[in-house]
């Protein structure tokens, strides 16, 4: 293996190291990709499963929107589960209403494609939704929704098929990198190594296996978001990227974007939900089940294991109450609640260059999903 060269080894088969080399290999070069795990499960399988550049602020809104783009092109050459079934930001009070039309004034001057609902419009859509809730909403018809636990392998069957020039290694833990002259040598937990003229790594939050202690002073911090899947709800038509009130008053285009963001006063019940980092979305899978959730708590890298594992039952609780003020959703339809990580940087992105072959490519947090592809292809435009 090691007489052999690579134009590039990626390291990380999440969706930010899956579109570095998709990029890559769109210019012709030779790609191998390694995961440590034998298929991934981090955070691109944990989350939602949104692709909503709406949310996005600055030069992120414009790689959101190029990924929408890339995603549609694969979708039609290949079933990775993409759907193009919009995003709708639901307001419930008159607070929430006035940001979103603030939105709604910025995105007109943007020019991205959008709709302003009355509750009546969004009632008629989705009769389920509860009407005390519902006061009215953006609407992003152009967004996507994909199944998180079947995208990212999907994508990579896809990747095999149309690239004779890509590798993919499961179950490769790279674990010493070597940077000599024009070329790096890394070495896996298999014993084996592999040469490349440029390395990316794209490590999700394992921050212990490479570069520990420039991860130590790096700024990242890691969250955790706990999420519940109902079972199927046959009952239920739910299509599109539901995401309400305390969404609104989260995301950050509304930050920066609408004036009366930083000025509206938080009401009496979102309280406790805010002190737990919780604001509520909804997407239902093709099997009619939906994902609720989530909440975030935070630690830096030295103390990723104060996080802990369990799922707090507090914390469910105060997002199933929530939720069933939107939808009639309870706590006895849930069947599955997990906890999700992602890392995270206060410059949205860590990227680090050891040397002019080594290059670090994480943190991408909570926007991984939708920004991950346009990002990618501006990485690897960068690079090569």
């Amino acid at each position: 293996m090691a007489d052999k060269k690579y134009d590039l080894i990626v390291v990380g088969a999440g969706i930010l190291g899956t579109f570095q080399a998709y990029h890559a290999l769109k210019k012709g070069l030779h790609v191998l990709h390694l995961e440590k795990d034998i298929y991934p499960v981090g955070s691109t399988v944990q989350n939602f499963g949104q692709v909503v550049p709406s949310g996005m602020a600055d030069r992120w809104f414009d790689y959101g929107v190029r990924g929408l783009d890339l995603y549609s092109s694969i979708q039609s050459k290949c079933d990775i589960s993409i759907r193009n079934n919009g995003s709708y930001y639901i307001a419930s009070d008159a607070d929430e209403l006035k940001i979103i039309h603030e939105l709604s004034d910025h995105y007109t001057t943007k020019g991205y494609a959008h709709a302003m609902y009355s509750k009546k419009q969004l009632l008629d859509k989705f009769p389920d939704l509860k009407a005390e809730y519902v006061q009215g909403a953006i609407v992003f018809e152009q967004e996507l929704s994909a199944e998180p636990d079947k995208l990212i392998t999907r994508l990579h069957s896809f990747m095999k098929q149309e690239f004779k020039n890509y590798e993919l290694h499961y179950d490769h833990s790279v674990i010493d990198c070597e940077s000599t002259g024009d070329t790096v040598k890394v070495r896996t937990n298999q014993g084996t190594d592999f040469i490349s003229a440029k390395l990316i790594i794209c490590n999700g939050y394992d921050f212990k296996t490479l570069y520990k202690k420039d991860f130590e002073n790096s700024g990242l911090k890691i969250s955790k978001l706990q999420m519940m899947r109902t079972v199927p709800l046959q009952n239920i038509k739910l299509p599109g990227n539901i995401l309400t009130g305390l969404t609104i008053r989260r995301y950050e285009s509304f930050e920066a974007y609408c004036p009366s963001f930083h000025t509206v006063e938080v009401p009496e019940h979102y309280r406790e939900l805010r002190e737990h980092g919780i604001h509520i979305l909804f997407k239902q899978a093709i099997d009619g089940s939906i994902i609720v959730g989530d909440s975030h708590e935070y630690a830096d890298v030295n103390n990723f294991a104060d996080l802990g594992y369990a799922i707090k039952e507090n914390i469910n609780t105060l997002m199933i109450n929530e939720a069933n003020r939107i939808l009639p959703i309870d706590a006895s339809q849930i069947t599955t609640s997990w906890a999700g990580f992602y890392s995270q940087h206060s410059d949205h992105i860590f990227e680090l260059d050891k040397d002019s072959n080594i290059h670090i490519r994480t943190g991408i947090g909570g926007k991984g999903m939708t920004a991950s592809a346009g990002y990618a292809e501006y990485c690897i435009d960068s690079l090569f």
